[in-house]
């Protein structure tokens, strides 16, 4: 969107922003906009700190200060191929570190607690069939001719795919790119997490439960903020309720974040989803690798991860399109801090 000029109704200077950076500092930071780059607020920047490069946020336009001349600042380096950060993510950030007392720098270093996701992933090299090499001595091996008769019709595969499917090594595959008959091709990275299936149908609910749940259903339709407390004793099926509300917050096109205690993120739990929905949700704790962490943050930032179960840390994720959050065993000790953010 092209940048609007400032008026002396806005008191806002149009080619300057202010960044916040993940710092515990008290503030954002002023930098000049280059001339040549429309920035928005949310977009995700590098600029220059001092002699290191820093990736921050832009948080809104600066207000005009007389005095201060444009040429003194320094100028934002460029914009990161990464989500940008929601209108509600940033007044949320601001909210908690109001509430806390905290720098809102220190706050916002919680959602981009992965420096790396903010680099888009590499492609993925896959490989479709080519023509036929003018050499007719070409050696076509019973392996070869599995690898190539999954390509005539079928979409692009990576070497991995072609052998586990043809029953080969990935040497072979390399073989047949050495000799022409097959070529890579770069596809876009596929989402690490599948979509879950809302359609299907859950269990036969009791009364009380089916009521429970069609208030939260209720509640979710109207697609305003509302708290509802879920009571019920162990074992009373307050997970196949709230599955419910799950259900309802998919079929309405948001993601949704499912709290729970570590000490309660099970494989039995995890199981109950999967048996519920078709698939696992994206998980987010303190087990999680490197990678993992990196194409999950990535993947809530860009909303391919519809559902999001994990501690109290997943609250603060980059969420795009966030429609319903439940907190379950809300008393556990595990949800409260009182040292910190």
């Amino acid at each position: 969107m092209p940048q609007r000029r400032a008026s002396s109704r806005d008191n806002f200077h149009p080619d300057t922003v202010r960044v916040l950076l993940p710092l515990p500092l008290p503030r954002a930071y002023d930098y000049r906009r280059p001339a040549e780059m429309d920035l928005a607020s949310g977009e995700v920047v590098l600029v220059p700190l001092g002699a290191r490069q820093v990736a921050g946020v832009v948080w809104d336009h600066r207000p005009a200060e007389p005095g201060v001349a444009d040429h003194r600042l320094k100028q934002v380096l460029g914009r990161l191929e990464a989500p940008p950060f929601t209108s509600a993510l940033r007044r949320f950030i601001d909210w908690v570190a109001q509430y806390t007392m905290t720098p809102p720098g220190a706050v916002l270093r919680m959602a981009m607690s992965v420096p790396a996701a903010l680099a888009p992933p590499p492609p993925v090299t896959a490989y479709r069939a080519a023509a036929p090499p003018a050499d007719a001595s070409v050696r076509i091996t019973p392996a070869r001719e599995r690898v190539l008769e999954l390509l005539r019709d079928g979409p692009p595969l990576t070497a991995g795919e072609l052998a586990r499917q043809a029953g080969c090594g990935v040497s072979v595959v390399k073989g047949l790119m050495a000799v022409g008959l097959i070529a890579p091709v770069e596809l876009p990275p596929r989402p690490p997490h599948a979509e879950p299936d809302w359609h299907r149908p859950g269990p036969a609910l009791s009364r009380p439960q089916a009521a429970a749940a069609r208030d939260l259903r209720r509640v979710i339709a109207a697609s305003g903020h509302g708290v509802t407390v879920l009571d019920g004793v162990t074992g009373s099926g307050k997970t196949e309720v709230y599955f419910e509300a799950i259900a309802a917050a998919l079929e309405a096109g948001g993601q949704v974040l499912v709290l729970l205690p570590e000490i309660a993120l099970t494989h039995e739990w995890l199981d109950r989803f999967a048996a519920r929905f078709g698939t696992r949700p994206a998980e987010w704790h303190s087990d999680l690798t490197a990678r993992q962490r990196r194409l999950g943050w990535r993947a809530v930032a860009e909303g391919t991860a519809r559902v999001v179960v994990g501690a109290r840390s997943a609250l603060f994720l980059p969420f795009a399109e966030l429609g319903l959050i439940v907190v379950d065993e809300e008393h556990d000790a595990a949800f409260k801090q009182e040292d910190g953010v």
